[in-house]
């Protein structure tokens, strides 16, 4: 594998329209600068990606099923239903995916120590099952309210040696988390790479999510082709930090004739207060290092948002959309 020299650059913003950006303590902004650098260089190192590959099938199980939906398409009446099975993916979901990419950068950038945020603590699982194959460190941040309500998840993670860190304060749920994991890697930075687990933050990560997450879509777009012949007519995902959603969607978006759509958590209404519909109630802001749609008051607070599912009530729109 070929060596890499880091300096830094502070020219690469990572622009998702007027979306993106890196709006962030100058404490991260060397780290964002250098992780920046060290992705662009290894996500076009034969090694690395051979090493990625590896990982991916050996480790993760993939690629994952796709499954005709037989009785699902005769229920419905219509549409020919595929399920992309991502649950059949060691851990359980799609977040191994980024995980095992951005552990393993975190290794050749000579990280020894990985923290993450998680909501339905999928991510947090991943990223303990990860560290513990590094043998890394591994601290994960977790909503009070999230830690109640998927107690197996933390004791997944507790049992792959992380340490878990209920977050009591805001809402108790996945911002919070995030804001949690943010602040402690601002003051650990030397040894510490921060897995962020959505399509979200500031630049580098959603270019590194998309990046991670896209075998979900570049595996259907084959996989279809083979069993039908075709391209899908539409392609569905729950939307909440996005890295589903955009895994699912990034092989399709230069294709005119998939419908892509991204189901958000309305929870008790999108003409209520207790949502997480930022595309229905959204408006422009800056909130966990990026510019985007949020839910939040006509001063800029971001409003405590509502969903029966940990993971989707997520206050913001992530950065789902190409540069």
């Amino acid at each position: 594998m070929t060596e890499l020299n880091l300096e830094l650059n502070k020219n690469t913003t990572g622009r998702y329209g007027e979306y993106g950006g890196q709006y962030i303590p100058e404490t991260l902004m060397n780290q964002l600068d250098l992780m920046t650098q060290a992705y662009e260089h290894y996500k076009n190192d034969p090694e690395f990606k051979t090493e990625l590959h590896d990982l991916l099938v050996d480790y993760a199980n993939r690629p994952s099923l796709l499954y005709y939906a037989k009785r699902m398409t005769e229920d419905l009446g219509g549409a020919q239903i595929y399920l992309k099975r991502e649950d059949l993916n060691h851990t359980g979901a799609h977040k191994i995916n980024n995980v095992i990419g951005q552990a393993l950068l975190a290794k050749h950038m000579g990280k020894t120590r990985l923290i993450a945020e998680t909501g339905a603590g999928q991510h947090g699982v991943a990223t303990a099952t990860i560290a513990a194959l590094f043998g890394m460190e591994c601290e994960v941040f977790m909503g009070k309210e999230d830690t109640d309500r998927q107690k197996l998840n933390v004791y997944r993670m507790e049992l792959l040696g992380a340490k878990v860190h209920p977050v009591t304060s805001g809402s108790m749920v996945l911002k919070d988390a995030i804001n949690a994991a943010l602040q402690e890697w601002a003051t650990r930075v030397d040894d510490t790479f921060y897995v962020m687990g959505s399509a979200t933050g500031p630049h580098p990560y959603p270019l590194m999510v998309r990046d991670f997450q896209s075998i979900i879509s570049q595996e259907s777009k084959s996989q279809l082709k083979d069993q039908t012949g075709k391209l899908p007519d539409m392609v569905v995902a729950c939307v909440g930090g996005g890295s589903n959603a955009i895994g699912s969607f990034a092989n399709y978006i230069d294709e005119p004739s998939v419908q892509l759509v991204g189901a958000e958590a309305a929870g008790k209404g999108v003409d209520t207060n207790l949502t997480a519909a930022t595309v229905e109630r959204g408006s422009d802001g800056i909130f966990h290092g990026m510019k985007s749609m949020f839910l939040q008051n006509e001063t800029g607070q971001i409003n405590p948002v509502y969903s029966i599912s940990a993971g989707l009530d997520y206050p913001a729109l992530a950065q789902n959309t190409l540069p």
